[in-house]
């Protein structure tokens, strides 16, 4: 077992020396994680094509693991890292899954669309708060005072208005119901962008 740690920790040492070398900073590296896993969700999700989605994911795990050892090499480990980096790690997931789901189930088979929406609020009602918990955590926003500067567009209770508003609105029409979802979906996102961008500033400034 410690055999295998020291080799695990070499290994990750000379890929630290290596793209350290790029001078790109490891909050940049974990950035660019995204990219791979978001062109592995459409290769999944629209083109079925689930070997090259595959290869695109293992990408995105390979460079997520960069931004760690270039952290250690240019000893350049922080907080702020930890938390962008454990963030970007939802987002890489959540694209998997629905990829998964696009790829299991055809459109001709399921209600994809609707599916997707709900996966999107889902996701998009889970992160405003693991984003909030997890900068806590990270110890990256402590303070109780900013928190609650985090705000944002859609929080719960407005979410939770503006579905129970698409629920009415379904007992008329369920496309209006679709509307409704797909609208919280985005606003529930751009509602965790937005704390993460809190976030990210907030630690840059001090």
């Amino acid at each position: 077992m410690l055999k295998a740690n020291f080799d695990t920790e070499m290994i990750s040492v000379r890929l630290g020396m290596v793209f350290a070398k790029l001078g790109i900073s490891p909050n940049a590296w974990t950035l660019i994680s995204i990219l791979p896993a978001i062109a592995g969700f459409v290769t999944l999700a629209f083109y079925r094509d689930l070997p090259i989605s595959l290869l695109l994911f293992m990408a995105a795990g390979f460079i997520d693991a960069i931004d760690g050892a270039v952290a250690r090499v240019t000893r350049s480990v922080s907080a702020l890292g930890a938390f962008l980096d454990g963030i970007i790690d939802r987002y890489v997931e959540i694209l998997l899954y629905i990829g998964l789901l696009f790829y299991l189930y055809p459109a001709e088979d399921f209600l994809l669309p609707n599916a997707f929406w709900v996966s999107l609020l889902i996701f998009g009602s889970m992160m405003p708060t693991y984003i909030r918990a997890y900068a806590d955590h990270r110890k990256v926003v402590t303070e109780s005072v900013a928190h609650k500067k985090m705000g944002g567009l859609l929080e719960r209770a407005e979410r939770l208005i503006l579905v129970y508003a698409g629920m009415l609105l379904g007992l008329y029409n369920t496309l209006w119901l679709v509307y409704v979802i797909a609208a919280a979906a985005i606003l529930s996102n751009y509602t965790a962008l937005q704390r993460l961008w809190f976030v990210v500033n907030y630690k840059t400034k001090e």
